[in-house]
Order: C-alpha cells, then sequence, then structure tokens
C-alpha cells in the first residue's frame, strides 16, 4: 500500500507540473493509447503533455525516484507499438507534441534548432521559407514529428542522396532517466572531444532518453527537379538503371522507388484519380528522380539519356518523364498510396527488410521461391530501391481473411523473409524500428556482442529501467 501511495502522490506532482492544459484525460486518451495500425491497444496511468524541456525534466526525475515507467511519444504513428504503453498504474505517456517552437535558423549554417514536438512538414516549411531544404521526407510526414522520427532513426524516400535520420542531425537536447538535461545544440561539422554522445539517443526508441530538441542540416533548395516511370524488365534491370542513372548524372539521383505490378493493381483498383501508365504486361516499375539547386543543368536530358540507353539494351520496356509538376506527382501518388491500398483490401503483414542494392534481385529471386513452397500467399512488393529497403508485404490467398491468415502461415512466412534477408547479410528492420512488436526478431538475429553492448548502455543509463520499458530490447 505504501508504494501504491508513493505513486498516487507522484502522479499528481505530475499533474501539477503539466497544468489543466498538459494532462489528457478520458476517451481523449484514447488514440494516444493504440498504435498507428491497431496492433497494440494500452493502458497509461496518464497522458501528459510538457511544454518545455524544463517539465520533462521534472517529470522524468519523479518517475525515476518512484519507478513509474515513461514512454515517449511524438505522432504517434509508429508500425512497431513503439509509442504505445501497456500498464495503467506504473507507466505514462509523454507526449511532446506541445514543444514544438523554433529555437533558431542559421541559413548561413544551414541549420535550424527545433523542439521535438515540431511535425515533419512544418519543419519543411521552416526550411523553405529560407529558401532551404530539410531533405527527410516519408508518407506520415503530416503528422509524425521530429522527436519520433529522430528517436527511430526514420529513413523515407530521400536515403539515397542525404542519408536517414541520424545523418541530418548536428546537435541534440535531451533528458537522461535521472532528470539531467544534456544539451549538446552547438550544431557544429566537427567536434572532436569525445564520444558522440547524440548518437547514442538516434534510434534508441527512446529507450535511453527523451529527445526534446535537434539542430538540423539544411540544403539548398532545389529548383530543377525531374522525374521519371520507366517501366524495366526485371529488378536487375531496376538496379542497372539506377547505377546508371547515378553515374550519368554525377550521383544528382534523390530518389529511386520500386513498384511491383502487384502493388501498382492494388493501388489502381482502390486509389481514385490514379491510371495505369503502361500495360499489365510491365511487372516492374522504377521511379528515379533527379534533382539539384542549379536552375539550369539539363536533368531532363540526362534523365531522356538513360531511357534511350535502357530501352536499346533491353532493360526498360516502357517508360516516360514527366512532362509537368503535375505528372510527377501523379507518378509518386501511384507509389505512395501503396499503404492506404493496401488497408483499403483488409491489410497486409508487413515486413521493412534491407540488403545491399546488388543483393535486391537476388533477395526477390529466392524469396518468391522459398514462400511459395510454405502456403499460398499474395505479395505486395515496393520500396526504396535505392537504399536497399524493400517493403515486403504479404497479403492472404484470396477469399482469406487477415485473421485467418495471420493465425495460419504468415508467421511461418515471416520467418522465412527475415531469415532470407538476415543470411544475405541484411536487416529485417530497416527503418521501422523495433518497438515492442518485433523484440523477439531483435533477440534472434543481433549478435550477443552486439545485444550485450546495448544492454550495458541501458543499464548505465537507466539502471532503474523507467525509460520506454519494453521496448527494443524487451
Amino acid at each position: 500500500m505504501e508504494n501504491f501511495m508513493d505513486i498516487e502522490t507522484a502522479l499528481k506532482q505530475i499533474v501539477n507540473i503539466v497544468g489543466r492544459r498538459g494532462l489528457i484525460k478520458g476517451a481523449d486518451a484514447g488514440p494516444y493509447l493504440q498504435d498507428e495500425r491497431a496492433l497494440f491497444h494500452g493502458e497509461a496511468a496518464l497522458v501528459v503533455k510538457p511544454a518545455s524541456v524544463e517539465e520533462c525534466s521534472q517529470i522524468i526525475t519523479i518517475a525515476q525516484d518512484c519507478g513509474i515507467g515513461v514512454i515517449p511519444q511524438g505522432g504517434n504513428t509508429s508500425y512497431c507499438g513503439g509509442a504505445t504503453p501497456f500498464d495503467s498504474k506504473r507507466q505514462i505517456i509523454l507526449n511532446l507534441s506541445r514543444m514544438n517552437d523554433i529555437r533558431e535558423v542559421d541559413p548561413v549554417n544551414s541549420t535550424m534548432t527545433v523542439e521535438a514536438g515540431m511535425v515533419l512538414s512544418d519543419a519543411h516549411t521552416l526550411a523553405q521559407n529560407h529558401n532551404l531544404m530539410f531533405p527527410l521526407s516519408m508518407g506520415s510526414q503530416g503528422s509524425c514529428q521530429i522527436g519520433g522520427v529522430l528517436s527511430t532513426n526514420a529513413g523515407g524516400i530521400s536515403v539515397l542522396r542525404y542519408g536517414s535520420a541520424r545523418d541530418l542531425v548536428l546537435g541534440l537536447e535531451a533528458v537522461l532517466p535521472n532528470g539531467e538535461i544534456l544539451s549538446e545544440l552547438k550544431g557544429l561539422r566537427k567536434d572532436n572531444t569525445g564520444y558522440d554522445l547524440k548518437g547514442l539517443f538516434l534510434g534508441a526508441e527512446g529507450t535511453l532518453g527523451v529527445i526534446t530538441a535537434a539542430v538540423l542540416k539544411l540544403f539548398p533548395e532545389p529548383l530543377s527537379r525531374q522525374t521519371a516511370l520507366l517501366g524495366v524488365a526485371s529488378p536487375q534491370a531496376a538496379c542497372d538503371l539506377l547505377a546508371q542513372a547515378q553515374q550519368d548524372s554525377d550521383e544528382q539521383v534523390i530518389s529511386a522507388e520500386y513498384i511491383s505490378r502487384e502493388s501498382l493493381n492494388i493501388v489502381l483498383a482502390k486509389i481514385a484519380g490514379t491510371r495505369d501508365p503502361f500495360d499489365d504486361s510491365v511487372r516492374h516499375v522504377l521511379l528515379l528522380e533527379l534533382a539539384t539547386s542549379q536552375s539550369e543543368t539539363g536533368l531532363r536530358n540526362i534523365l531522356e539519356k538513360v531511357l534511350q540507353k535502357g530501352v536499346v539494351s533491353g532493360k526498360v520496356v516502357d517508360g516516360v518523364v514527366a512532362e509537368s509538376m503535375r505528372q510527377a506527382l501523379e507518378f509518386w501518388k501511384l507509389r505512395e498510396s501503396i499503404p492506404e491500398a493496401e488497408r483499403c483490401i483488409g491489410g497486409s503483414v508487413k515486413h521493412d527488410i534491407s540488403v545491399r542494392i546488388s543483393q535486391i534481385p537476388e533477395f526477390l529471386d529466392k524469396a518468391g521461391k522459398m514462400l511459395n513452397a510454405i502456403a499460398p500467399h499474395r505479395l505486395s512488393v515496393f520500396g526504396h530501391i535505392g537504399d536497399g529497403n524493400l517493403h515486403y508485404n504479404l497479403l492472404p490467398p484470396t477469399g482469406s481473411t487477415l485473421k485467418s491468415f495471420q493465425e495460419g502461415p504468415a508467421q511461418k512466412l515471416s520467418d522465412s523473409v527475415h531469415d532470407l534477408a538476415v543470411m544475405l547479410g541484411g536487416s529485417f528492420s530497416a527503418e521501422h524500428g523495433i518497438g515492442v512488436l518485433k523484440c523477439d526478431e531483435f533477440r534472434k538475429y543481433k549478435s550477443p556482442a552486439s545485444i550485450g553492448l546495448m544492454r550495458t548502455l541501458k543499464g548505465a543509463l537507466d539502471p532503474r529501467g523507467i525509460m520506454n520499458p519494453g521496448k527494443l530490447l524487451g
């Protein structure tokens, strides 16, 4: 009873810190307790929204003293339950959405310092207001927040050119599990003074502390952009054309996306305003986009030459270079609507694997044969071929429901997908993170040395295990 009263007192103190504006109660808390895909429905003692790093520090200090689990949360767009609580008495959600201020924009240094609750699309707009660009871009950018993006090391469609989230950070502010504030917001490109402390929190999924602000790299806003949609003979042809485009353009390819015919057909059937750019004989599609900050660069000529070379070699069976921004957006709609289209037909069993770009054809060939030998299924395969990240999604056979598929062969099929990716030297989780969904896979595929070192870091920084308990390391 004494511990229970201590926790009750602690929770009241936390409520007093955030005030009425920072407390989410009753039915209003529902959306914060469920993950993006409704795979996990959780419980929490409190859902609070601090307004400052100081309030975060005070809350985490109390939580550490009383052994209360803290679940950091941004836009709550995790595909893996990474921001879902599971204890109605001893866990709280710390939602950062009120902390969305602009700390600084430095156009000369090409950086901006923003708080963790800033929505990613707002960060894009902020950069554009200074004729600059923050290149991290993904389907959830209208709702995901900077803190969540960084803590999961999000990828998106421009990793090929600019890198993932951890490559775009020059400094961090974070609250440690003991309540101390780590402020490393210098924005320096060179600082050879010991450990890379910011790197501890990028991709850690909130298990080592709470990111509250960051210094982000900015780049010149592209003034010229050219987009092509190519029907290609095979996945190997797609990889070869990417390499050709990189060479011919002096590495000005900003995005390279693969779309299988199966994925394209789902979009055409379920997403209004889409049309098939090719006939049904085209089984593989490559979306290429080149961009540069120079206004007159001949990018279109470069892309047309790639297309022409591909036709001559037989690698391109059909293709078109966008004649307008509207047409380019239509091309992108075919790619970016795939997840929505999958939901429209009942959902899918998702996979987020990566291999070397050169191994994508081998993975697709072996995966197809391996899974066909296990159980009936349908495929929706698409993704970021430019960085080796494929979403190899499984659909139930025609006439079956997703639930019956999940209760049947889906787990064995998923294990085979992950086994193959790892066997080829790849990863079972390229950009969506681990959360609670993939803890078993994490323990299965990560080396004992890697897991041991991570547990050492976790134990040193968070000895009471209050930071996002149950996630990543389990």
